[in-house]
């Protein structure tokens, strides 16, 4: 335990040789440790949180703003770096946005004792601070290329301060919370497309060129994060309107259309591919559920956002993690059978939550969402048990930071 508290701890410990070290281990132990405390609340276990706005806004915050935003966090400041060329950021600015990180998970907890305007300042300066470490490198790219990173962190950022604005106002914080939902729709749609460029085509290439090569085309992206943006503003500022529902169809099948560049032969089975597709898979039916709840009566907009944030988040957190984890602390990608269990785990968490969540479950609900939770505990403490080595220890290699490994191996296992 010593050994691991230094490995940690020390300011030359090999933690933090790159950003995406310590947040990827901070993503994995809230998406666990998180839960835990969320089902112990719901069991009597543990008495319920004194928090600002109550309990379930302490649930849904801490996935949205604590597990999505390290997982963010720690990979635009490793991929920025690497778009740009650019030197990652200092190590003692990491340390900062670490601190600002925990206090801000923290401060909320504690909220209803120290009201929410600790948490505010650490959460919305840890925004601020990822922002003006990546926004200049990106804008001074001659063709700004990624730019889109800029805006929907700008967009996170106006969402978050308004959750805190209407929280510390005593109104209702859940709208800003689903509207921070599409923003990270949108994020994963511009994340992947730099991503799946990478991973589809080389497993197509590892398979002889068996098809053209994969594209991820933008009118197709754009198109799908416009109608994801129409939807959550449709629902933002007409809650319960029957137009939200139409819209929520809309981004359900721009997003399947998305789905068609996806389509490249059976390079679709390899795992490098099949999970991203999953992830854009339990979106599209997100939405789709939303929609048709809202069109025909049904209340299942809790069970479509379920499925949007435990199956597409949560799928989308695991490859961008398994794989920028791994390349980057220079162990290559891992084919053992940890990581198709796991996505498995959050596929099948997803969809138990969908079902306690949807009217024909009712009687079920409590061991619907008890279900969710195990899978989704059990997927996070696997990926920590395979990776913890990785991410806080050295790399295996001579190079240094945030390198990436020489080409592939499947030999290197820690």
């Amino acid at each position: 335990m010593n050994r691991l508290f230094d490995r940690i701890f020390q300011t030359g410990a090999p933690v933090w040789l790159c950003p995406f070290r310590p947040f990827f281990l901070l993503t994995a132990a809230h998406g666990v440790l998180a839960m835990a405390a969320w089902i112990a609340f719901l069991s009597g276990l543990l008495p319920l949180p004194d928090v600002a706005g109550g309990a379930v806004v302490w649930h849904a915050h801490e996935m949205l703003f604590g597990f999505a935003m390290a997982s963010i966090v720690g990979f635009l400041l490793t991929a920025v770096p690497e778009f740009t060329g650019l030197p990652s950021i200092p190590r003692r600015r990491l340390q900062v946005l670490v601190a600002l990180w925990l206090g801000g998970r923290l401060a909320f907890t504690f909220s209803g004792a120290l009201t929410a305007w600790p948490a505010a300042l650490c959460d919305l300066a840890l925004l601020l601070t990822l922002i003006a470490s990546v926004a200049g490198p990106i804008w001074h790219q001659p063709d700004r290329r990624h730019v889109a990173f800029i805006y929907n962190l700008l967009a996170l950022l106006a969402v978050h301060a308004g959750f805190y604005v209407a929280l510390l106002g005593g109104h209702d914080p859940m709208p800003w919370l689903r509207l921070s939902i599409g923003v990270l729709m949108a994020l994963i749609i511009v994340a992947l497309s730099r991503i799946s460029m990478r991973l589809v085509n080389d497993v197509l290439e590892a398979q002889g060129g068996e098809s053209a090569p994969y594209l991820a085309r933008p009118p197709r992206r754009n198109l799908a994060i416009f109608a994801i943006a129409a939807y959550s503003a449709g629902e933002f500022l007409l809650p319960g309107h029957a137009v939200a529902g139409w819209l929520a169809l809309a981004a359900a099948a721009a997003i399947a259309n998305l789905l068609n560049d996806w389509h490249v032969g059976r390079a679709l089975c390899q795992r490098w591919v099949l999970i991203p597709y999953l992830g854009y898979v339990c979106m599209a039916l997100g939405y789709a559920l939303i929609g048709l709840g809202r069109l025909s009566g049904m209340e299942m907009t809790s069970a479509g956002e379920h499925l949007l944030v435990v199956g597409a988040l949560g799928l989308a957190v695991l490859i961008v993690m398994a794989v920028a984890g791994r390349m980057h602390s220079g162990w290559g990608l891992d084919h053992r059978g940890w990581l198709p269990l796991g996505a498995l785990l959050f596929v099948l968490a997803a969809l138990a939550r969908v079902g306690a969540g949807t009217p024909y479950a009712a009687a079920a609900a409590t061991a619907g969402l008890q279900a969710a939770a195990m899978l989704w505990i059990v997927g996070w403490s696997l990926y920590l048990a395979y990776s913890l080595k990785p991410l806080s220890g050295p790399r295996p290699d001579d190079r240094g930071g945030c390198d990436e490994a020489a080409p592939v191996v499947e030999a290197a296992t820690p």
